[in-house]
């Protein structure tokens, strides 16, 4: 089994962060995307902020990071948006061998 991990990303619009996680999934890119609205307070340009945003929960497989991250950056509004992948450690291993076959690679189709 390959190694799986997730990637976050978060959007400032449900509709942006929706049609982002569309076209990854069927870019093959992410077997399941999960959108859902979070908080976010930084500091950008020297400014405290304090923003709604839609947060991403992008799972996948670890060697596909590379290409989510492209597609990321192709299609994000935001200057420097938030790109951060997280090593799955464990998993059920029905869920991990569907994830495989959903995504880009062995077993399932390619673009």
């Amino acid at each position: 089994m390959d190694a799986v991990c997730m990637v976050m990303t978060a959007m400032g619009s449900e509709d942006a962060a929706e049609m982002l996680a569309q076209q990854l999934v069927e870019a093959q890119l992410a077997a399941c995307v999960q959108v859902m609205p979070v908080k976010s307070f930084y500091v950008w340009q020297g400014q405290s902020r304090r923003e709604a945003e839609y947060l991403l929960l992008i799972k996948t497989r670890a060697a596909l990071y590379a290409q989510v991250e492209t597609f990321i950056l192709a299609h994000h509004p935001y200057e420097t948006p938030e790109i951060l992948q997280l090593p799955v450690t464990a998993g059920s291993s029905a869920y991990l061998q569907w994830l495989g076959a959903s995504t880009l690679g062995t077993g399932s189709q390619t673009l």
